[in-house]
């Protein structure tokens, strides 16, 4: 496995094979399977069936948990900022993002912008658990195969602290909160070892080996660690094909002896990959679920949720629909929802205090070049003619499978040189947006931003349509097609009076290549190539479902 990126380890060949309907199958009869809830009591609402995926954005490498009658999962972000966002829902179907446990990548300058550029680095898989002895919920991460990082709150809301730094970099962590209220780790790849802590949390205690991957599985991450019946769990994925699981009854240091859960699994989503590298958790009425995600490019991993069942010598066991991840199933039977969650789509408007946690910044933003409250005003933080190495860019998962992002922008501050408006980034990107240059404005569609498998910027955009604007505000709309198995098409359009729109440009392709891990986002940004001092205003967003 190449260690510079995450997850790269087994080819992604897999779960082409997977996506084209090939089963070499491996799960556990189903007949093996042992009942997994009791009888549902009068308290419990058994709602219809819901559909996979449970969220159709990017939201990979899930650590699913369970306090009282809520959800929480995390995810990874890589390189935005805030980081590692918190999920939270009351059913396992419905979620919203409620915060985020990293609020500030201050892992080095690269995070930054600054001199260099962290692409594809900064937070990756991570572990997410509450330790009830202090109501406190921890976050767990290494970052830059350099040491491990550990935050804690109250609410998953934050505020979100550091509470420590571990040399050993847990690679791919799980972290459990034994019964005791002793914490332990289990992390690595191929090699999995298991870290006990120090009662405060703060330090490492002991590690040690735990089990070596055998050659004919191949690399096995992805940690996820639980204590269930008194027995001790390490849940892994084979990237990105697979899922095997780890069992000891002789404590939280082994041995384990191994099962494999599923092979080459066809997935809920049409053209998309094998479900793999989720988390396991219970409802209050003891039934489980298996929550993974699907490779499902060009829009990202999106998180899917399957029951499960354990035999009775207490292996799980994923159910199926006709062989494969069912596109649905009956939903949990879950007390009512004490309220409804946020949705993931809908308008924003800018005028609170923060900003909403659906929101996450291209790298680190500098705090002093944009504001919220009376629209978001984005002052112009970087001199570049790359959009790559713009800081204050802000992003905006894509809704799948199509959905389309709209923006009222006020140009009327923009300066010579200055480029603003709304892009559909990746390491292969396009935007529409306003260019100001020699007192005129002007509305153009770009193309050719691009990156290497490096990250490193390759193209920085070609002017391919243009229209001149008059009046102010604009109107600008991106609208992308994410449908995972091949490259699908993002168009933009503009408007001057936010009903009727124009289009712009040809189509974009949307890459559906797997290496930047990431999925196409939405991005608002706003960059001089001259001099800074100019600033836009984006007093409404709003991202829309067919």
């Amino acid at each position: 496995m190449d260690m510079s990126c995450p997850h790269q380890g087994m080819p992604r060949r897999r779960a082409l094979a997977a996506a084209t309907g090939l089963v070499t199958g491996a799960f556990l009869p189903a007949s093996r399977a042992a009942a997994s809830a009791p009888a549902q009591g009068p308290a419990l609402a058994a709602a219809a069936d819901y559909t996979n995926p449970v969220i159709w954005q990017d939201f990979a490498d899930i650590d699913v948990i369970r306090v009282g009658g809520t959800y929480y999962a995390s995810a990874s972000t890589m390189h935005y900022s805030p980081g590692a966002p918190v999920l939270r829902s009351y059913d396992l179907v419905n979620w919203e993002i409620a915060g985020h446990s990293v609020p500030v990548l201050d892992f080095g300058a690269k995070y930054d912008l600054n001199g260099s550029r962290g692409y594809v680095r900064g937070i990756w898989a991570s572990s997410l658990a509450y330790r009830p002895s202090n109501r406190t919920f921890y976050w767990l991460g290494q970052i830059d195969f350099a040491r491990t990082y550990v935050y804690t709150a109250t609410a998953v809301e934050g505020p979100w602290s550091r509470l420590t730094t571990i040399s050993t970099p847990y690679y791919d962590a799980g972290l459990l909160v034994d019964s005791d209220d002793s914490l332990y780790v289990a992390y690595g790849n191929t090699t999995i070892s298991v870290a006990k802590l120090s009662p405060d949390g703060r330090s490492q205690v002991r590690t040690q080996q735990v089990f070596t991957t055998p050659s004919s599985v191949g690399t096995l991450e992805g940690s996820r660690f639980y204590k269930i019946n008194g027995q001790y769990y390490i849940f892994l994925t084979r990237p990105a094909n697979g899922q095997y699981i780890l069992k000891s009854s002789s404590g939280p240091f082994g041995p384990y002896t191994m099962r494999q859960v599923l092979l080459d699994l066809r997935g809920p989503i049409p053209g998309g990959g094998v479900p793999h590298q989720g988390g396991l958790v219970q409802t209050q009425s003891g039934a489980w679920y298996y929550m993974a995600f699907v490779d499902a490019y060009p829009g990202g991993r999106m998180p899917a949720l399957a029951p499960v069942t354990w035999t009775p010598d207490g292996w799980p066991v994923v159910q199926l629909v006709n062989g494969a991840w069912g596109t649905s199933y009956p939903s949990p039977a879950v007390p009512t929802p004490p309220r409804q969650v946020t949705p993931m789509i809908g308008v924003d408007t800018f005028d609170s205090t923060t900003l909403a946690p659906r929101w996450e910044w291209n790298h680190n933003p500098d705090n002093t070049k944009w504001s919220v409250g009376n629209g978001l005003t984005l002052r112009t933080a970087t001199v570049t003619n790359d959009l790559y190495w713009a800081r204050n860019t802000l992003t905006h998962r894509i809704q799948g499978p199509t959905s389309t992002a709209t923006v009222r922008l006020d140009h009327s501050a923009m300066r010579d040189g200055d480029r603003a408006g709304l892009a559909l980034l990746r390491d292969s990107s396009a935007w529409i947006g306003v260019k100001r240059d020699g007192g005129r404005t002007r509305v153009v569609m770009v193309n050719g931003l691009t990156m290497d498998g490096n990250w490193n910027t390759t193209g920085t955009g070609t002017e391919v349509a243009s229209a001149p604007v008059s009046g102010n505000p604009i109107w600008l709309r991106a609208s992308a097609d994410i449908r995972p198995g091949a490259a699908r098409p993002g168009t933009f359009s503009y408007s001057t009076d936010g009903t009727n729109f124009t289009r712009l440009g040809p189509a974009f392709s949307l890459g559906n290549d797997w290496r930047f891990f990431m999925g196409y986002r939405f991005a608002l940004f706003n960059h001089a190539t001259q001099a800074l001092g100019g600033a836009v205003r984006v007093t409404r967003f709003e991202l829309s479902t067919p």
